[in-house]
């Protein structure tokens, strides 16, 4: 049965520890009435707080299911590769501490030349072997590993897929972002079903669309790659056809969780709680 989560990225500002703070995050979740949590790196990431999060977590009964972090694979250096292995290791080990099931690591910022052959067949050898050492230490910590459609460069479903099927490891697959395929220019939901084999975690994400032949519409807005305009929304409000989306993933037999992660510019409470309410209804459509 799939069931609901929310990252801790959702909440902004109020995830500081000047404000709610990653444990004051983690009992806001269970209030509104998550069944998970996810975090995301930050500079809090470090063995102590990854025990204060697992046992806030077991005292208020919410499941912490994920871990995000960064990563660039895309390095033709060998030191510089190996380097960025041990690093993603040395963040599995804090994932196992924090009592999380996965990790999601970035595996390239862009191509590592702006030349010829530069583009993500050339980079795919060298981010596939990285992510294939990563997960098979993660495996013996009982963590699976992810990579999410996100930074442009990977964010492709095709791309992604290939990625996937590139490390072709039992313990790596996809966390599948609804919205972030709209910064690729894709069509969200045709992006999904291409990705729904490989789905280990899911993003509920999405975004108003603007097109870019228009004006530029202002402040909170970004571009795609090709240049149209989004701007973080509720999910459900946006272009991101979100209810389609979730089921394409329900009846394919996904039974995983669904985490909002809201990046838009309402109030976040009550953006997270009209967030749930629809991730909720479409669970039933």
């Amino acid at each position: 049965m799939i069931k609901t989560c929310v990252s801790s990225y959702s909440f902004g500002a109020e995830a500081d520890e000047s404000r709610l703070g990653t444990l004051g995050v983690i009992e806001k979740a269970k209030e509104m009435g998550f069944d998970g949590i996810e975090f995301v790196e930050n500079a809090y990431t470090n063995p102590e707080k990854a025990h204060l999060i697992r046992e806030k977590c077991e005292e208020i009964g919410i499941q912490p299911v994920n871990l995000c972090v960064g990563g660039n694979l895309a390095l033709e250096n060998r030191d510089d590769l190996t380097k960025e292995v041990e690093r993603l290791k040395e963040m599995v080990d804090i994932a196992a501490l924090m009592g999380v099931s996965m990790m999601r690591h970035d595996v390239a910022y862009g191509p590592f030349r702006r030349t010829y052959n530069t583009g993500y067949d050339a980079a795919l050898p060298y981010i596939a072997e990285g992510a294939r050492e990563v997960t098979e230490y993660a495996r013996t910590k009982g963590i699976r590993t992810m990579t999410e459609n996100h930074g442009f460069f990977s964010q492709d479903a095709l791309r992604v897929e290939k990625l996937i099927n590139a490390v072709n490891h039992p313990n790596f697959g996809a966390l599948v972002d609804i919205g972030n395929f709209m910064c690729a220019d894709e069509d969200p939901s045709h992006s999904v079903g291409i990705m729904t084999p490989y789905a280990f975690h899911v993003h509920c994400k999405d975004f108003y669309f603007k097109s870019g032949n228009e004006i530029a519409p202002g402040d909170g807005w970004f571009c795609t790659r090709s240049g149209n305009y989004l701007r973080g929304s509720i999910i459900g409000f946006g272009s991101a056809k979100a209810a389609q989306s979730i089921r394409i993933l329900r009846n394919s037999g996904y039974d995983g969780y669904m985490s909002i992660e809201f990046e838009g510019g309402d109030d976040v409470f009550w953006a997270l709680g009209q967030g749930l309410k629809n991730l909720k209804r479409f669970l039933e459509l």
